[in-house]
């Protein structure tokens, strides 16, 4: 649980004599010398060194601020343009409206996002919702979506729905609407074929080939624009951040100011689901930590 990990945190800070001052917010920081000074609500800090660990914007009601960002730009670092990722995705009211009624459907399906290098294809669990779409497949396809641009989803993943329903076509008594629910949920069935009059209850015999392979490709190949996102109050991570190029990727220190360093998410690194943006939060956090004292080490400092 969070709980857990929150208390072993707590646990190495006690053993490695680390002094925590919470809450204390930070007013200003500036270059004094060759360190730092930190005006805060505890008085002004000093310290040879500054580490940047402040998170991206998402879930602001947590306490999610710009300010790390601001604090780069202070000391003359490239930001990389932040926006809502891992974030379920939103379509205009009228667009949606036939879907509404498919809240709380989940289902597998293979979606598609992006162009060019900045394509990503998944295959993962897809959630409508009243505004939306979310679950894991949209999550990560919202990471490579752009405005104006449509995701690409297969909503029969794992059949090739026009062969079968061609197949199942001969000598078949059923209607349409049940051989369609064996395939998918069945609200999806329904909605569906809501939207072509009649065929619902049509025989799948009477079906022209040409009708099913039109719904299979709808189905299969469904392309739609969404207008924008949940937004940082439901987006997993931020995108963008201060720029990779800027900092050493052995010790996350800063290429402009030596002795500042940039760590996790207010960093232009971001993940796919699955615990990757945690592992970045750790292994950017080790490097830091393992490349500052190697320095203390070689200036004959203690640790």
């Amino acid at each position: 649980s969070a709980e857990d990990i929150i208390q072993m945190l707590l646990a190495e800070c006690a053993a490695g004599g680390v002094a925590r001052r919470q809450p204390c917010p930070v007013k200003a920081v500036r270059r004094a010398g060759d360190g730092f000074e930190l005006d805060t609500d505890g008085g002004t800090v000093r310290a040879p060194r500054l580490v940047v660990a402040t998170g991206g914007l998402s879930i602001p009601k947590i306490g999610a601020t710009d300010f790390g960002f601001r604090l780069a730009g202070q000391f003359g670092h490239r930001v990389v343009p932040t926006r809502p990722g891992l974030v379920p995705l939103t379509f205009a009211t009228a667009d949606w409206a036939p879907f509404v009624p498919l809240a709380g459907v989940s289902l597998e399906v293979g979606i598609e996002a992006g162009s060019g290098k900045a394509r990503g294809r998944f295959v993962e669990d897809l959630l409508f919702t009243h505004r939306g779409l979310s679950g894991p497949a949209v999550l990560q396809a919202s990471n490579y979506w752009r405005e104006g641009e449509p995701l690409r989803l297969d909503l029969a993943h794992g059949h090739a729905l026009a062969d079968e329903l061609l197949a199942a076509k001969q000598g078949s008594r059923r209607q349409l609407g049940t051989e369609l629910a064996e395939r998918l949920p069945r609200r999806l069935a329904e909605a569906w074929l809501a939207a072509r009059p009649g065929w619902a209850a049509r025989p799948l015999a009477e079906m022209r080939d040409a009708e099913l392979r039109e719904l299979a490709a709808s189905l299969q190949a469904w392309k739609i624009v969404p207008d924008g996102s949940e937004g940082y109050r439901k987006a997993e991570v931020t995108l963008g951040g201060v720029d990779t190029r800027e900092l050493n990727q052995q010790t996350m220190e800063s290429r402009l100011v030596p002795g500042l360093h940039f760590i996790g998410e207010v960093v232009d690194v971001t993940g796919w689901l699955g615990g990757y943006n945690f592992q970045w939060a750790w292994a950017s956090a080790a490097a830091c930590a393992r490349g500052m004292a190697a320095g203390l080490q070689g200036s004959g400092s203690g640790i």
